[in-house]
């Protein structure tokens, strides 16, 4: 490395990624919802948004490991999708509870204020599509001196049509790739005259919700736009504790936040905001227009996922996640087709958009399926419901290796275990024994049981569950590696 590279580099901040890992995404139900909702779903390639943002800046010069902020629920799937990409975490912040990204934002500045003064933050949604990586940090190191500054650089992508979905940005000149310019004002989702007219103006970029600043910065800018926001984060961080591989914020003052984004807290009335074009494709992969929109270029017109034959179809997608299922299309022309195990959708491929309206009318009725995937994930693997009828449940459990259930029991159900490949060990009362292959084990009312794979291939089995109630909240925990005795809901 040359004398010169080796002193600008030695004279760069660091900079940490921050991942905002929350949200329901109900727009792509019902491959999305509240309990699995898109980021961790394959969408646009064969890895997840969630791990392509993760992974967008490796190897990048001055970047740090990535800061995540989820919630609870989310948190062993994240761990789970990072550790698949090979990345640790620099820490996996657990929300208390959804205060929007305005409170979560502020929490990564205190922490990283508090280790690293001197740091940059680059915040990232982890739901969106950026194909190319090297246009993107070529972008962020446009920003870095900005930042550095103390400006807060945020990075718009150029329109190609009159998005009525997105939020705009106004530029004060004329938009140039690799140079920060001048904000002069933000523009909520406009309509679509007023679209066509940015579009045509050449002004105007689409906000990506991706921005750069010193920690110092958002701390300022908060403690200037949002001040109420401030010592009760600063609590919340203060108070955090660790728990396992994760670190949980203070509940007490993280109770009383008011619910706001970044935008109306600071991005819309702070003066020191700059923009950087990003230079490359961009999606926020908002609904299955997008998604259509997003994977089209590769299938031509109709893009068929999973098990799906298309005949004399245009303009349409096709998805099947149903594993042994087949989805056949004939003559269908611009529309979206989706099929889970529990749950279908065929929507008119240009009213995606009311697919939300649709989910919250299921939630109405208290429809299951409205926010619970059927794949119900866990820190030692999943399980899923093949069959429900009254007083009886059929599920199929996968268990990772090395992973183990907590040691548990229910009240008001018996449960017949059938190992269908890989070696179990099974506890029940003061036995506990190895079960292989076509081997299997009843688990009495009432009676402590554990499941744990000690072998180095995923043990899959099916559970027969027979009883008066069945719901995953019937459960006595007495030990748990996973540390979730103080946790109420789901079994396992």
């Amino acid at each position: 490395m040359s004398g010169r590279k080796l002193e600008l580099l030695q004279g760069m901040p660091e900079i940490f990624p921050v991942l905002l890992c929350g949200g329901s995404g109900t727009r792509l139900w019902p491959v999305s919802r509240k309990s699995f909702p898109k980021q961790f779903v394959p969408l646009a390639g064969q890895g997840t948004l969630f791990q392509a943002a993760a992974s967008r800046m490796l190897g990048a010069p001055g970047v740090e490991s990535p800061l995540v902020i989820t919630n609870a629920d989310f948190r062993f799937i994240v761990a789970e999708q990072l550790a698949v990409e090979g990345i640790r975490p620099g820490a996996i912040m657990i929300e208390p509870a959804a205060k929007n990204t305005g409170p979560a934002i502020l929490a990564a500045a205190v922490y990283l204020a508090a280790h690293h003064p001197d740091a940059l933050l680059l915040v990232m949604p982890t739901d969106h599509s950026i194909p190319d990586s090297d246009a993107f940090r070529a972008a962020v190191q446009a920003g870095v001196p900005r930042a550095a500054a103390g400006q807060i650089v945020t990075f718009g992508v150029r329109p190609d049509r009159p998005e009525t979905g997105y939020g705009w940005i106004e530029v004060r000149g004329t938009p140039k790739d690799g140079e920060a310019r001048p904000v002069q004002r933000f523009v909520e989702k406009p309509p679509l005259e007023r679209a066509e007219a940015m579009l045509a103006e050449g002004r105007y970029l689409w906000n990506a919700g991706i921005f750069l600043a010193s920690a110092a910065t958002l701390v300022a800018a908060f403690a200037e736009q949002a001040p109420d926001l401030v010592a009760p984060v600063q609590e919340a961080v203060a108070g955090a504790r660790q728990d396992l591989d994760f670190l949980r914020l203070a509940e007490a003052p993280w109770d009383g936040l008011r619910d706001i984004s970044v935008d109306f807290a600071v991005m819309e009335k702070a003066k020191n905001i700059e923009v950087v074009p990003l230079g490359t494709a961009w999606s926020d992969l908002g609904d299955w227009n997008a998604v259509w929109r997003e994977n089209r270029g590769a299938q031509g017109d109709v893009v068929a996922q999973g098990a799906v034959t298309a005949i004399d179809c245009e303009g349409s997608l096709i998805r099947s996640e149903v594993e042994g299922q087949h989805v056949v299309g004939i003559g269908l022309q611009d529309l979206v087709v989706v099929a889970m195990p529990d749950a279908v959708l065929v929507a008119d491929r240009a009213r995606s958009q009311e697919v939300k309206t649709a989910v919250a009318q299921l939630k109405a009725r208290s429809v299951r399926q409205a926010e619970v995937f059927p794949r119900d994930h866990r820190p030692w693997g999943w399980f899923e419901t093949l069959a429900l009828a009254d007083r009886f449940q059929v599920k199929r459990i996968v268990v990772k290796p090395g992973a183990a259930l907590s040691l548990q029991s229910h009240l008001h159900r018996a449960e017949h275990w059938v190992v269908v490949s890989g070696t179990a060990q099974v506890t029940v009362g003061d036995e506990v024994k190895l079960l292989s292959e076509n081997q299997s084990v009843y688990v009495p009312l009432g009676a402590i049981h554990r499941l744990a794979n000690p072998g180095k291939v995923p043990v899959v089995l099916i559970e027969v569950q027979t009883g008066a109630y069945l719901g995953e909240d019937d459960i006595v925990r007495y030990e748990d590696v996973y540390a979730r005795g103080d946790e109420q809901g789901p079994a396992r």
